[in-house]
């Protein structure tokens, strides 16, 4: 058997396959009713943008179906699945300049569709800020600066794109509007616990059940109300005194047109997880409660659960424990060097070396599954007891970067940082501790 570290590397491989977009992606084209040479226009947008569009577009060419255009909007650059489909790359995790000409090339391709079309939207994570726009009498920069702000609000991501979609010109249901009378299919790939169509990309293609006083009651809890742009305060206030549209409800005609519905997520990149640990001679154990909440205070618990399950496990046998879901970090105004699941293993690595030889034998991964972990190059990280004393031998308090959210760094004196790349797929975070009594 491989040892822990290598282990856990190969189990994070295995969840990604679980969560594999391109045959996740062919299979929900099945259910889609299509005539020969039935025009069809192709919308792919996130961080597995280019996977699912070119699994539809191969779908569709066999069921001799005419790829009358679309476009693809990723966080990085790619081939055209078919000639008549534009790719661009978008901004993320905050919406800029490429971001801005994708939600208006959206706006062109909409222009020629015509009714009798069929379309075809692919979601993924990271779809609200690359396809990004402010609405209509509101600055981009604005938008932008609402992104910064959210991101180290401490929101989960329910509420955070609750209050995004407000202001986002194809999201909350806006682009199903401009869809109609097209049919239209959407097919997700979950990036947030319940695998809430709503929430996903910031639900361009259903309705938002979400009302104008959950979200500033979010920004007022936050403290973020006032610090927003004033066009955007006067809007959210214009809505709660119905002088202003609300977004886009279940009873607008337009979702009779769109049938939606999530085609992959968390789940099944755990359940591959915990075979693949099966396969290699583990106990494993998925988790039900998915981790979620404050990242620092997640990686403790984790690590509590971890040290009472060495007390009980069997002796000389490996055992998986194995925990999806999406923390937060609450920022408040600093900045940050890592990312969520970086704090949680670095939280996790200093509960294991307090605990002393009661941590012995308990290795810890926690990473993202699209391969990035905050605004840096690594997913993740791999810990153990011994990972807190190593970052203080190489020069770094590491008890002072977990407060100050700079993981990365004291991380990266440890060895401990887990860089496998852009993954393609998207479906929250996945938690992985071996113990070994």
């Amino acid at each position: 058997m491989s040892g822990p570290r290598e282990l856990l590397r190969e189990l994070y491989s295995a969840a990604i396959g679980g969560a594999n977009v391109e045959s996740l992606t062919a299979s929900a084209l099945t259910s889609v009713p299509l005539e020969r040479r039935q025009r069809v226009w192709v919308f792919a947008f996130g961080k597995a943008a280019h996977g699912m569009a070119a699994a539809a577009v191969t779908s569709l060419q066999r069921s001799l179906a005419e790829i009358a255009g679309g476009l693809v909007v990723a966080p990085d650059a790619g081939d055209a699945p078919v000639g008549t489909v534009t790719t661009i790359v978008g901004d993320h995790p905050v919406p800029g300049r490429r971001s801005f000409a994708a939600a208006a090339r959206i706006n062109e391709i909409l222009t020629v569709k015509r009714g009798a079309d069929l379309g075809v939207v692919l979601l993924s994570g990271g779809a609200s800020s690359l396809m990004a726009a402010p609405l209509r009498g509101m600055s981009e920069a604005d938008l932008t600066m609402l992104f910064e702000m959210l991101l180290g609000s401490g929101m989960d991501i329910h509420e955070m794109n609750a209050v995004r979609k407000r202001f986002s010109q194809w999201a909350a249901g806006r682009m199903a509007l401009r869809l109609a009378p097209a049919r239209t299919y959407c097919f997700a790939v979950s990036d947030v616990p319940n695998d809430d169509l709503a929430t996903i990309g910031s639900g361009p293609c259903v309705p938002d059940p979400t009302r104008v006083e959950q979200v500033i009651a979010s920004l007022e809890r936050t403290q973020l109300y006032a610090r927003i742009s004033a066009t955007f305060r006067q809007y959210l206030s214009d809505a709660a005194r119905r002088v202003t549209p609300e977004t886009p409800k279940a009873t607008h005609p337009a979702f009779a047109h769109i049938t939606a519905r999530v085609i992959g997520n968390n789940t099944g990149a755990l359940k591959a997880a915990a075979t693949a640990a099966r396969n290699s001679g583990c106990h494993a154990v998925i988790q039900e409660q998915p981790l979620v909440g404050d990242a620092a205070t997640a990686g403790a618990r984790v690590a509590e659960e971890l040290l009472r399950s060495r007390e009980s496990v069997e002796p000389g046998k490996l055992h998986a424990f194995i925990w999806g879901g999406e923390t937060t970090v609450a920022l408040n105004g600093a900045g940050a060097a890592g990312g969520r699941c970086q704090e949680l293993a670095l939280a996790a690595s200093k509960h294991l070396a307090s605990a002393g030889d009661r941590a012995s034998g308990i290795t810890l991964l926690a990473a993202g599954t699209d391969g990035r972990d905050g605004p840096t190059d690594a997913a993740g990280a791999v810990v153990d007891a011994n990972t807190w004393s190593v970052i203080q031998s190489n020069g770094r308090d590491p008890e002072a970067a977990l407060r100050a959210h700079e993981s990365y760094d004291a991380l990266s004196r440890a060895n401990a940082l887990f860089a496998p790349g852009m993954t393609g797929t998207n479906v929250m975070d996945i938690t992985i501790g071996l113990v070994r009594s």
